[in-house]
């Protein structure tokens, strides 16, 4: 299906490739934060899913639908760190290797999580440097197949098994808020959300700064935008997929963006009230309702918490209020 629509049926395939696999993350439930929004918020930890993020969905997904004999070539990808540790362990569990390119500022935890899972890391400027260009030049060079980190429709039927499983293991939803990078994510819960909770509004949630899904959906197209600084080092990407794009444009209501600063209150509330470690790209769609930038008053509302890789040094600098981009 590489430039067909995904559909709800590659996402129950995805589901089935990922059985045994993946971990079918548990829905969180907190008083407080029902209490302090007004509604019923429906937490998916994908922070507690392998590798410690959602990514695991998409990446093993693809891999696991290649070829054979192209899978036994080995797979390139380019990410902060989620993606990539995702696609080390896809490649291990299938005896190939995984070639990685990874941004130079990106967290050491998640560099050496990758490596730990058996990848080679190759390093980047995200932002001197083409993203698409440096995947493109390497896999070429390195004869690898590129399991890209978003645009993908492998990858979006994987993580639409998110959404797949929140709908399953709750009453219907009338609000789903997804964390929103390359749109990876917000794409396949869309796909899964239209076809089994049609009239379910979906927001996704990016930066402040970076403009890229909010720019995209005016444009009806991506759009590049600057990499800005951020906490959330997980949505720093200058530009949304295409296939991404085409399923977010006819299928979001709304896509808003959140400050560092509110993020922080996110995870820290997180941390505090539920014991669970979020990381800033994952507690970003939290962070708007908390912020009141998502209207959930008296409503069901499943919420995504994307990942949980985060340097220990670096949530201490969080839950002191210290941490810089």
């Amino acid at each position: 299906m590489p430039d067909s629509p995904v559909t709800i049926d590659d996402v129950r395939a995805a589901a089935g490739r990922l059985a045994g696999v993946a971990h079918r993350t548990p829905v969180l439930r907190s008083r407080t934060l029902d209490e302090r929004t007004g509604a019923r918020l429906h937490l998916k930890a994908e922070n507690l899913q392998r590798i410690g993020a959602f990514k695991l969905r998409g990446a093993y997904n693809h891999v696991a639908a290649l070829d054979p004999e192209v899978r036994a070539g080995g797979v390139l990808t380019t990410s902060s760190g989620n993606h990539s540790q995702a696609v080390a362990l896809s490649a291990r569990l299938h005896d190939t290797k995984a070639v990685v390119l990874m941004p130079e500022d990106a967290p050491a935890s998640k560099v050496a999580a990758t490596e730990g899972y058996g990848a080679e890391v190759l390093r980047f400027n995200r932002y001197t440097q083409d993203r698409e260009e440096i995947t493109a030049e390497t896999a070429e060079r390195l004869g690898l197949h590129v399991v890209h980190a978003y645009d993908d429709p492998f990858v979006i039927a994987g993580q639409g098994t998110v959404a797949l499983e929140l709908i399953e293991d709750t009453d219907p939803l009338d609000v789903l808020v997804v964390c929103l990078g390359g749109g990876g994510l917000l794409a396949g819960c869309t796909v899964a959300t239209r076809a089994l909770a049609p009239t379910c509004r979906i927001i996704g949630v990016e930066p402040m700064e970076r403009t890229a899904g909010r720019d995209a959906i005016a444009a009806g197209h991506p759009v590049t935008v600057p990499v800005p600084p951020t906490i959330a080092d997980g949505q720093q990407t200058a530009q949304i997929g295409r296939r991404n794009c085409a399923i977010i444009d006819g299928g979001v209501d709304e896509i808003v963006g959140v400050t560092d600063d509110e993020i922080l209150v996110a995870v820290r509330l997180l941390f505090e009230r539920l014991k669970v470690v979020v990381e800033p790209s994952g507690a970003s769609a939290l962070a708007a309702i908390l912020a009141g930038r998502v209207d959930v008053a008296g409503q069901r509302v499943g919420v995504t918490l994307s990942g949980g890789n985060v340097d220990a040094a670096q949530f201490v600098e969080l839950m002191g209020g210290t941490a810089k981009p």
